[in-house]
């Protein structure tokens, strides 16, 4: 590994080579998730894991949302019987916001941290000042498990507590900083007040938050290499920048697709819509789990030499629910009214104030546009939605390309 560009030889594969070892390992996890995990077997159904070969078979199961493994997991806890293993065999156990527990196996690196660090310049011997948070979410545990397998020291700072962080900073002198870029400045910014020396930090992986350009900017002007890498507690580490900064290179354990969002259908290469994630882990493995958070496949491969696919980073959130008179009105409800009219392109339906009244227009792609069509649309959405709404048909390939599938305009100043 030492000198080595890549931390192995799997980011360099050939695209068909990475696609028969993934959906080989696909197979198997489909196969431990219904033979170990009952919720997995009631979501799959009668699935043969032998029939998942490639992409588009992938695609035909059902995605586990997160929101639904909320509502699962309170009638089933405390995994929702989507854990493959006992709460005694595993490394520890996790409560984030919603709540949401998530398992650790017990495996060097559960959540693949490693691979994300190595490619931000981390190397082994390094010490690494950790400010993710450790209170009861695995946060903190996401990177400092894949920085101990890298080899790496870690400092188990957490969040808060700025100026004992700049203590333990300036006198055990770490290299590299993982943590939220928001903190990290927060950081640089106190130590100039105080006096602290801090160079010695001159790498950073950062995540949970936006890295805007500007910020980029500031820090590396500050003397850091700051790369970003994007996780979620139950996927671990999905994608990570490299130094080519040209997107983010899906990990090479994941199974990625896009798809619009409200529905499990993969949108073309380039289109914004909501990611969804297949991971190998065997206490708690992951099919087509639906992250709610919105990117889009970036064509080609990285200049940096890695051959996997890229994204293009997060790029905000899938699950656009809002409350229209009283109502909830979800992506899911749009793309109902998608499946109903197959002549439509992308859906949009933007809710507005007029006269102290709540206002949705559903724009709508067409090719071949009529008034006709326009009234057949608007009761489908009033089917789909138990609300009255407009319907304004556009130019195909006129909307933005954002992803967003409902869009709160109401300004209530």
């Amino acid at each position: 590994m030492a000198g080595s560009d890549y931390f192995d030889d799997l980011e360099t594969r050939t695209p068909e080579q990475r696609e028969e070892a993934l959906f080989g390992s696909v197979r198997a996890i489909i196969r431990h998730a219904l033979d170990n995990a009952p919720g997995w077997r009631r979501h799959l159904g009668e699935t043969d894991p032998a029939t998942i070969t490639d992409r588009g078979a992938l695609a035909a199961l059902p995605v586990l949302r997160k929101g639904d493994l909320l509502e699962l997991q309170r009638k089933d806890p405390p995994f929702g019987g989507f854990a493959a293993v006992g709460p005694g065999q595993m490394g520890r156990i996790f409560m984030s916001p919603g709540p949401i527990f998530e398992p650790q196996g017990r495996v060097d690196d559960p959540w693949r941290g490693a691979r994300a660090l190595y490619a931000a310049g981390f190397r082994p011997g390094d010490v690494v000042h950790n400010a993710f948070a450790y209170h009861l979410t695995p946060g903190g545990f996401i990177l400092d498990k894949g920085a101990q397998t890298l080899g790496c020291s870690v400092v188990p700072a957490g969040v808060g507590n700025t100026e004992m962080q700049l203590e333990a900073i300036a006198r055990l002198r770490p290299v590299g900083f993982t943590g939220t870029s928001d903190f990290l400045k927060v950081l640089l910014d106190k130590a100039e007040q105080t006096g602290k020396d801090v160079s010695c930090l001159s790498r950073a992986l950062v995540s949970g938050s936006a890295l805007p350009p500007s910020l980029r900017q500031e820090l590396t002007a500050r003397g850091l290499d700051v790369l970003q890498c994007y996780a979620t507690a139950e996927a671990g580490s999905i994608s990570y920048e490299t130094p080519a900064l040209e997107g983010m290179v899906v990990d090479e354990e994941v199974v990625l697709e896009i798809v619009r969002p409200g529905t499990g259908e993969p949108v073309a290469e380039g289109e914004v819509g909501e990611v969804v994630v297949t991971t190998f882990n065997q206490a708690y493995p992951m099919i087509r789990f639906a992250t709610g958070d919105l990117s889009a496949v970036l064509a080609g491969a990285s200049p940096c030499g890695r051959t996997n696919m890229r994204i293009r980073g997060w790029m905000g959130r899938a699950d656009q629910a809002v409350k229209i008179k009283g109502m909830f009105v979800r992506p899911e409800q749009i793309a109902e009214v998608a499946g109903r009219h197959g002549e439509l392109g992308r859906l949009r339906l933007v809710v507005t104030r007029e006269n102290e009244q709540d206002v949705m227009t559903l724009h709508a792609e067409c090719a071949a546009p009529d008034d006709a069509l326009a009234a057949k649309i608007a009761e489908t959405l009033q089917a789909a939605t138990k609300l009255k709404g407009r319907v304004q048909l556009a130019a195909p390939a006129s909307l933005p390309n954002d992803g967003k599938v409902i869009a709160d305009e109401r300004d209530y100043s």
